[in-house]
C-alpha cells in the first residue's frame, strides 16, 4: 500500500502501530506485566508524538496516526488491563488532536476490531501457559470455558486480516477518528496563531 494514497499530505504523517496484550483474570497477572503494557501501549505512544509534534507544530504541517483498538472504545471482559491501556491513548490522542489543529497538524486513530497476526497467535499461546494464581475457580472456569472458546469464534467468524485494515484506512476520510472530524466541529481553533 502506497502510504501517499493513505494519506494525502506532502509531508511524510507518523504511523504508530507498535502495542502488546495481555488476557486473563485480573487477580492473576501481576502488576509488573501491566505496567509493561501499558509502558509500550500508552507511554510508547506519548514517547513517539512528543519526537514527532514539535517539528510538525514548527512546519505547520503534518499528521500523526495511530493504530488502536476498538477496546479503546468499549471494555472486554478478561482484557482488562489492554483495555485499560487503550482507553487511556484514547483519551489523550482525542485531547492533542485538539491542541494540534491550531497548527495544521491531524491526528487520526484507526480502531480495528479482531485482526489476524502475529499479535493474536502470541497473546493465545501465551494464555495456554499461564497459571492463574489469586483467581477463585469459577472465574478460571469462566475464562477457559466460555471467554476463550468464544474469543476464538469470533476471530474466526470477524478476524480481519492487516490488508483489510490498509484497504479500510487507505478510502477512509481524514481524519480516521471515532469522534468525528474537528475540522467540522472546531473550525475556530483551526486558524493559524499569530
Amino acid at each position: 500500500m502506497d502510504i501517499h494514497k493513505l494519506i494525502p499530505y506532502k509531508t511524510l504523517p507518523s504511523v504508530n502501530n507498535a502495542g502488546v496484550g495481555l488476557l486473563g483474570p485480573v487477580e492473576s497477572i501481576c502488576m509488573e506485566d501491566m505496567k509493561r503494557v501499558f509502558e509500550t501501549n500508552f507511554f510508547g505512544v506519548v514517547r513517539m508524538i512528543k519526537e514527532v509534534m514539535p517539528d510538525m507544530k514548527k512546519r505547520r504541517a503534518g499528521h500523526i496516526v495511530v493504530m488502536s483498538s476498538v477496546m479503546g472504545l468499549q471494555g472486554v471482559v478478561f482484557n482488562d488491563v489492554y483495555t485499560a491501556s487503550k482507553f487511556a491513548m484514547e483519551g489523550f490522542c482525542e485531547s492533542m488532536a485538539v491542541q494540534l489543529l491550531k497548527f495544521n497538524v491531524h491526528l487520526s486513530m484507526i480502531e480495528p476490531g479482531p485482526v489476524h497476526t502475529e499479535f493474536e497467535t502470541k497473546m493465545m499461546e501465551d494464555v495456554a501457559k499461564m497459571e492463574y494464581p489469586g483467581a477463585d475457580a469459577d472465574t478460571v472456569r469462566y475464562f477457559k470455558d466460555v471467554y476463550l472458546p468464544s474469543s476464538k469464534d469470533i476471530f474466526e467468524a470477524m478476524g480481519q486480516t492487516p490488508e483489510d485494515i490498509a484497504k479500510v484506512s487507505e478510502h477512509s476520510p481524514l481524519p480516521v477518528s471515532p469522534f468525528g472530524s474537528w475540522d467540522l466541529s472546531l473550525p475556530s481553533v483551526m486558524e493559524p496563531m499569530d
